[in-house]
């Protein structure tokens, strides 16, 4: 039995339409979890520096137009737990980026099924 010509075409369209979307979502993934390694590498950066300074060093933080004068423990912790989020939110782009690839993945079988099969179902 075959597929009619138009739901042959509708098919194959919404098979071509998730693939693109999945592609675009991991392309977006990738370049967030870049971005957050990157975030991460320069809060470990940030944090190793603190850490070669004595205690009774300024340090100073900017808020908005001006610079605050913060102790290093509160700048560590606030490096510690950003840092921590920023792993997390990496866990769940993975999952993420895991789950838009095995739809590409799927769709370009589908696709190649239809196309094997020559519209026949």
């Amino acid at each position: 039995m075959s597929i009619p010509n138009e739901a042959l075409k509708k098919l194959v369209q919404e098979i071509e339409a998730r693939a693109i979307t999945s592609q675009q979502q991991i392309n977006i993934a990738k370049a967030q979890i870049t971005t957050k390694q990157r975030d991460i590498r320069m809060m470990q950066l940030t944090s190793k520096e603190l850490s070669e300074l004595s205690s009774e060093t300024k340090v100073y933080e900017g808020v908005g137009k001006m610079f605050v004068n913060v102790p290093i423990g509160a700048v560590n912790k606030r490096l510690t737990r950003e840092s921590a989020e920023a792993t997390a939110e990496i866990s769940n782009l993975d999952k993420k980026l895991h789950y838009h690839e095995t739809t590409l993945k799927n769709s370009q079988e589908h696709f190649n099924q239809i196309i094997k099969s020559g519209g026949r179902a």
